[in-house]
Parts: structure tokens; sequence; C-alpha cells
């Protein structure tokens, strides 16, 4: 069902699918992991949402789950077309081809823009807030040279390294990946380069709800988008405990090339990227280092996912007999399997001897009732 190449194959949903797809991934506990679970295992996000109070209530939540109203759904949808922003779902043509490969990717991407672009080879840029001038103009450097050669540049549209590079790259199309809502223009001096931006033929997107003001928590979220649609992540100018290091540490588990731009070891700024350095990152100094080493990539790019398989999108089988209801003994075997150290769920089905089915069932109602956390490469463990 995976559309890897975007050429018009993959899952096409319906506006009722949509909406329901929205309401899903907008209520308590569902997370991108969780969803796709419910539509794999119930058949449908319609299907889901009707099981939701059950399945918390089985996992031992102790108040009624908060499911997204339809009317909430709807006032979002409404809300996203009125600034020219629509809902991709994961599978569909127009969703990031890369995007799909990372682990629990967005089942919806709010886009405003022509996602067109989101198919093009990319190319992150990410650095300093406050930067320095030199910094500023590595960045107009690196950004323009990687337009020139054809790649669209990926950053997150704050004030200093990202702006620099957004504004070079401009005039090929360029892509601005939100913390918060789509509609939450920050830095507020960015609000015409986000009209420059779109008249380029350059996208934003964003996974959070419409009028979200981001939180502290929201910008690592963001930050695995960014490396997550891009081949590569380019570093100019980190602090040592920085957004853009969390970033390239992302981009590194998801099998994207990691570069750096060196700096003074005078200047706290470059301590970031010097580490980076280091420790494997590609030293680079110009574009055409990075299109270098990205060249034999973009030939075949969506063809062989690099760093294995893409995960199947999930599918809407709305026909299909609900899955059996694990029993209190099923519950206690896996509840008693967990604890506070994250395990593989393969390694939880091989030791409590259960279908494979009934354990992932026994976690979706434990990730409802807020029980479970998700940790990357599809661990899991219990919160106590």
């Amino acid at each position: 069902m995976s559309d890897p190449a975007g050429s018009g194959r993959g899952i096409h949903l319906s506006d009722a699918q949509r909406l329901h797809w929205l309401r899903l991934i907008r209520s308590e506990n569902v997370g991108p992991a969780t969803f796709r679970d419910l539509i794999n295992h119930l058949g449908s996000a319609k299907a889901a949402l009707d099981a939701l109070p059950e399945l918390s209530r089985r996992g031992g939540a102790n108040r009624r789950i908060t499911i997204c109203s339809e009317d909430d759904a709807l006032r979002e949808m409404e809300a996203a077309a009125s600034i020219g922003a629509r809902f991709i779902g994961l599978g569909e043509p127009d969703y990031p081809p890369l995007l799909r490969m990372i682990d629990s990717p967005p089942p919806l991407l709010c886009v405003r823009g022509d996602p067109v672009i989101l198919a093009r080879p990319l190319v992150a840029v990410v650095g300093s807030r406050n930067c320095s001038i030199a910094g500023r103009k590595m960045a107009t450097r690196i950004g323009r040279g990687l337009a020139d050669a054809g790649c669209s540049v990926v950053s997150g549209f704050a004030r200093g390294i990202d702006t620099a590079a957004h504004e070079a790259a401009l005039d090929a199309g360029t892509i601005a990946v939100f913390a918060g809502g789509i509609d939450h223009i920050y830095p507020p001096e960015n609000a015409e380069l986000v009209d420059r931006l779109i008249a380029g033929g350059g996208a934003l997107l964003s996974e959070m709800p419409i009028g979200w003001t981001p939180r502290g928590r929201d910008f690592p979220r963001r930050n695995r988008l960014i490396s997550g649609v891009s081949l590569g992540v380019v570093v100019i100018e980190a602090a040592r405990r920085s957004g853009s290091l969390i970033t390239a540490r992302m981009a590194l588990e998801q099998n994207r090339q990691v570069f750096a731009v060196p700096g003074s070891p005078l200047d706290p700024r470059a301590d970031g990227a010097n580490g980076l350095i280091k420790n494997g990152a590609i030293l680079v100094t110009e574009a055409e280092d990075i299109i270098e080493i990205l060249a034999p990539l973009t030939g075949d790019l969506f063809a062989v996912p690099p760093g294995g398989e893409t995960d199947e999108p999930p599918t809407e089988r709305p026909d299909e007999a609900p899955p059996a209801t694990p029993d209190e003994a099923d519950r206690r075997a896996v509840v008693t399997a967990l604890g506070a150290t994250p395990v593989e769920i393969d390694e939880i089905v091989r030791h409590t001897g259960r279908p494979a089915q009934t354990v992932y069932l026994v976690l979706i109602e434990l990730d409802l009732a807020g029980r479970l956390e998700r940790h990357p490469g599809g661990r899991v463990s219990l919160v106590f």
C-alpha cells in the first residue's frame, strides 16, 4: 500500500475518513503509533473512535477519555482551509516520501503551500538563533548553493540561521516546519517571509492543531519532522546544548546524513557543530560538499528507502470483524512483562507466549489509559 515515489498510487482518504482521522489523532492519549495500531487492529478510524472509551477503561483509566468531537474537528479543518492549508494523510500521494520511513510518522500533516515540493530532494539547514554575522553568511551561502543544485531547503523558521537559510532558497522553494499550529507565525517579524515563501512555491507544515501555541516539548517533535523529511541535516553554529543538536541526533536515528560547518573554538556557538565533527559528522564549508555526498541518493531515492523498508501506512478496512478482546490473564501477563525499562514489543510477545495481536491490543488499552510510554525504535515501558 505504500507509494514511496509519490506517483499517484497509495491511499486516498475520503472527506469523511479525513475527518475521522483528524478526530482520532486529536483525541486524548492517541499518538502516531497508537493511531496506526488502532486502525490496523480495528479496521478504521471511525471504529477506533467508537472503541476508545471501552479500550481506555480496560486499560485501567480512572476517568472517561476525552475524544475530539466532530464539531471541533470540522472547525479545525475550516480554519485550515481559510488560510489555504489542508490535511494530508500518511500514505496519500502528497505525503513527504522520506517522512513515511521514520519511527511513528504523523498520521496527518497540515500543509500550506505547494505539496509538490515535498517530493523534491530536501536538505535541512539548522543552527543558532543568536548567530554571528559569519554564521548567517554561511547559512545564506549554503542555502543558495543547495537551491541552485536543485535541492529544497528545510528549516524551523526560527531567527538566525533558520531564517537566513529560508531567505537564501526562496526562489527554488523552501519548507518551514512549525512547532505550533501552522497559523502560529513565530517570530512575528517573519510574517512577511511566509508570504514570500508561499509565493516562491514553498510550503509550511505542522502536525500540531490550528491555533496551537508551542510548548518546550513540542520543539523536539518539530525537529524530528525537519530531519525526517530530509536527506540530510546541515548544522551551522550550535551551542553544546541546543535544539540543532537534537535535530542532528534524530537525523542519525533516522539514517540521515549529518553535516556540520566548523567554527572558531573560541566561540561557544560553534561548540555543538565542532563536537559533531569530532564524533563523525561530515565537515562541510560549501554546498558542493553536501551535494557530492547526497548525489548518489537522489537518483533512485524513493525506490529503495535508505536504512530499510518503510512501515505500511494505516489502511482503512471498515468491514473487517473486530479482533477478539484480551482477557484478564492476557492483561496480567503483558503488564507483568513490562517495567520501567523500555523493551521491544516482539520481546513481550516471546516472553508472554501470547499472540502478537493480543499483545498489541493490551498495549493500546494501556496507552489510552495513560499507563504506557513509547520510546524510539518501537520500544515501550510501563508508567508507574
